[in-house]
């Protein structure tokens, strides 16, 4: 029994630890190289602007341009 508590105890140390390094705050400095062209999922950041640009002026509605679809959740 020993060992099963000191699994679940090594796990949690594990988990919280894993959680903890995950959260990082950004500095006003480095906001310029994470904006970078490169960081962005669209190759032509231009074209992707006016895409939405037009999207939205054509539905009437903005936003909802995300990876999962729509925002009236269609895709």
């Amino acid at each position: 029994m020993p060992r099963l508590v000191r699994l679940a105890v090594l796990a949690a140390v594990l988990s919280v630890s894993t959680l903890l390094t995950a959260c990082a705050t950004v500095q006003p400095w480095q906001r310029g190289r994470l904006a970078s062209p490169c960081m962005q999922f669209s190759p032509d950041g231009e074209l992707a602007a006016f895409a939405s640009h037009w999207q939205e002026s054509r539905e009437g509605a903005a936003g909802g341009n995300s990876l999962q679809g729509g925002g009236c959740g269609c895709k």
